[in-house]
């Protein structure tokens, strides 16, 4: 893992076409841009977690119902 500071108006790069720039620091908060090709998908690490967690819980189905579907 990289820990890097930057200040407001600073940027990373991350390979030759993803660029995450500092655009706001309030209070404990900062804020970013960040620049990447369209087929890049950027996604917030909570929001994956809980669709992975949706994911696995919509696989969990209770094996007596579907026998009775079957019926």
């Amino acid at each position: 893992m990289l820990v890097v500071s930057r200040k407001k108006g600073e940027s990373i790069l991350i390979g030759e076409d993803v660029e995450i720039v500092v655009v706001k620091l309030d209070n404990g908060s900062v804020k970013l841009s960040i620049n990447a090709p369209k087929d890049v998908t950027i996604l917030r690490k909570e929001l994956k977690d809980a669709v992975t967690i949706e994911n696995k819980n919509a696989v969990s189905v209770d094996t007596s119902i579907l026998g009775k579907l079957k019926k």
